[in-house]
């Protein structure tokens, strides 16, 4: 079997996920695991797929047809990641909405080696006011070699300059 993963948007509408299944199951492919929403009135998700060598090629061309149906899918060949010693780490953060979170938490934890495995984000109204709070929920995979205090130390001095407040639970 030769493993595949899909990337898809469409404008969102009724059926569009039977259609990729079907299209997926006429060519003898399985849906193995996805994850999709729908954000904007546009509808994106991933997904695996495993498939016969000998459909392989079929399958990839019936996908690429679904683009007459409006649904664009980009496919990439499965590989496997090397195993590393990492931990599972979830992040919880929660503060006043402005530009610039994401990418500030994110350069801390590249420059940790840290990768993010999962990562939800949100706009909410504040409680009694009409300001804005971001929320973002992470699963983070983190190397054995920092600990979860080292890694609570520096993202507690973001927090700060950023004026969030972030919780991190192993696991």
């Amino acid at each position: 079997m030769e493993h595949l993963v899909l990337t898809v948007i469409a404008a969102d509408q009724p059926g569009l996920v039977e259609k990729l299944a079907s299209c997926i199951a006429e060519q003898g492919g399985n849906w193995l695991e996805s994850r999709m929403a729908r954000m904007a009135g546009q509808f994106a998700g991933i997904l695996s797929v495993a498939v016969p060598a000998t459909q392989q090629a079929a399958l990839v061309e019936a996908l690429q047809a679904l683009a007459g149906a409006g649904i664009r899918v980009q496919l990439a060949s499965s590989g496997v990641a090397p195993a590393q010693a990492v931990r599972h780490i979830s992040l919880d953060l929660l503060g006043n909405d402005r530009p610039g979170i994401v990418r500030d938490i994110t350069r801390l934890l590249s420059r940790h080696a840290i990768n993010v495995e999962d990562l939800q984000t949100e706009v909410l109204p504040a409680p009694m006011s009409s300001d804005l709070l971001f929320h973002a929920v992470a699963r983070l995979a983190v190397p054995q070699g920092l600990t979860l205090e080292q890694l609570q130390a520096q993202l507690e001095t973001l927090a700060d300059e950023l004026m969030v407040e972030l919780n991190l639970q192993a696991d």
